[in-house]
């Protein structure tokens, strides 16, 4: 059963070791429970209180969350007849932590639908560097985006955002795409 405790991160932890426990923390949280909703709730609560835990840039995170590919939510209504540039899939917007975001991205544009698109990881050391960045928030500065492949096919992103320039590294990356096997294999998609 989750408990409120799996959010408590120690003070002084190295980001590996923080990480460490989230993916730990994780696999508890999903153990028995199948429903990415629920799932990626909890999950996304997970990793704004590990953030909040490390010191700066991790500190500064201001979005934590994800976005799920439209036909993995119950009852989405059909697409409608479509331009060519309309009939890429779309993302919307998932269980998160942080201010208000845009609720819907297409594959291809932005960060989060270009990770969507390609199929891996995206990692963006100043936001206002990178083509056609969609700012839901004016205030982050660097972002990064993993995708959660089922099936070959990208099925949600986690996206991370935070207000410092080269806020995530390689180490973000790696624990963040082990995250997303985690979550591709726990959830029902």
């Amino acid at each position: 059963m989750p408990h409120a405790d799996s959010s408590y991160f120690g003070a002084n932890a190295s980001k590996s070791d923080i990480y460490t426990q989230v993916l730990e923390q994780a696999q508890g949280l999903v153990y028995g429970q199948r429903n990415w909703v629920s799932n990626l709730s909890n999950v996304a609560s997970l990793l704004w209180h590990a953030y909040a835990a490390l010191p700066n840039p991790s500190s500064s995170v201001n979005w934590a969350g994800f976005y799920i590919r439209q036909d993995k939510f119950p009852n989405a209504p059909a697409p409608a007849a479509a331009t060519e540039s309309q009939k890429k899939p779309v993302l919307w917007l998932g269980p998160f932590q942080g201010r208000p975001a845009c609720q819907e991205i297409r594959f291809g544009r932005g960060v989060c639908g270009t990770a969507a698109e390609k199929r891996e990881t995206v990692l963006v050391g100043d936001v206002l560097n990178f083509p056609g960045h969609i700012a839901c928030d004016a205030s982050s500065r660097s972002e990064i985006v993993v995708p959660i492949l089922a099936g070959g096919e990208t099925v949600a992103i986690i996206d991370v955002d935070c207000t410092e320039p080269d806020g995530f590294d390689e180490v973000d990356k790696k624990y963040l795409e082990d995250l997303a096997k985690l979550l591709a294999d726990a959830c029902d998609w």
